[in-house]
């Protein structure tokens, strides 16, 4: 494989990786606060994470019928698809703040640490599908394998946080 060709798919992928790694070793270096911002209406921050994780889950599901949609020939669901995504991902930042201010990477019970692995995975896959979308010459299934990492990831975020939150606690908490 010639150089450029390389760099299409290598770029996005050390930038993601860097961005992975980056967020593990902020969360580990960092002293954890243990400090929240409550909302008005939930009776915990954990329950805030938890129902934030389950709407971009719901988005990420909107996101994978609309990506199919679009593979199969529908265009015109572009606008659903970008704005879900970016819908996802921006309710994903209040959790990611506070999981790396007040938590940090955590690695004392194996839920947690699958945990804390899964969110730096999905940031750096997030970081890889933004640059692929950019890239020119990129091969076709760059784009989709990277959705499907992002998808992947937020995926495992939910089953180890908010479905364990609704199961340990409840749902209305």
């Amino acid at each position: 494989m010639e150089l450029r060709k390389r760099g299409v798919v290598g770029v996005p992928v050390i930038a993601g990786a860097a961005a992975a790694v980056a967020l593990g070793v902020y969360g580990r270096l960092h002293d954890p606060t243990g400090v929240a911002i409550d909302i008005a209406g939930f009776s915990s921050f954990q329950a805030v994470k938890s129902w934030l994780t389950t709407l971009a889950a719901v988005l990420a599901l909107l996101q994978l019928a609309s990506a199919v949609a679009l593979y199969r020939g529908r265009p015109q669901l572009a606008p659903v698809h970008r704005w879900s995504g970016r819908a996802a991902v921006l309710v994903t930042l209040p959790v990611v703040a506070h999981c790396l201010y007040a938590l940090g990477f955590q690695y004392g019970e194996t839920r947690v640490l699958v945990h804390s692995l899964l969110g730096c995975f999905f940031y750096g896959a997030f970081v890889v599908k933004m640059l692929a979308l950019t890239r020119a010459g990129a091969p076709s299934w760059l784009l989709p394998v990277a959705g499907g990492a992002v998808f992947t990831g937020l995926a495992g975020l939910w089953l180890t946080s908010a479905l364990w939150f609704f199961t340990t606690f409840g749902v209305i908490r």
